[in-house]
């Protein structure tokens, strides 16, 4: 038995933004909007020292590979779609996990 697990990591870039607030302002909704329409993890991974720019990821995590990874490229997309900032470098991937040995003998 496997499972899938889905990671996906951007760099966001807002060369107009003056302040670390405004900043604060514009990604945490976004992040907030992704949380309430995917169900992904989401996190503020680096960059929240600088004004222009910031490092942000989700996972998702499931048995079914096909639709981690319809969730996690829908999810990017809408990452993409979001007017606040530009989304300048990003990367995924989907990572096969091994559940054998967590298994009792008589489930295998």
């Amino acid at each position: 038995m496997r499972a899938y697990l889905g990671v996906y990591t951007a760099r966001l870039e807002m060369p107009w933004v003056k302040s670390l607030k405004e900043k604060r302002a514009l990604v945490k909704p976004a992040i907030e909007r992704l949380r309430s329409r995917y169900p992904v993890s989401a996190a503020r991974l680096a960059g929240q020292d600088d004004h222009g720019w910031e490092v942000v990821g989700f996972s998702l995590l499931g048995y079914d590979g096909v639709w981690v990874e319809t969730v996690l490229r829908e999810a990017a997309q809408f990452m993409a779609e979001q007017r606040e900032f530009v989304v300048a470098h990003e990367d995924w991937h989907i990572e096969e996990l091994e559940l054998e040995g967590l298994l009792p003998l008589y489930a295998r």
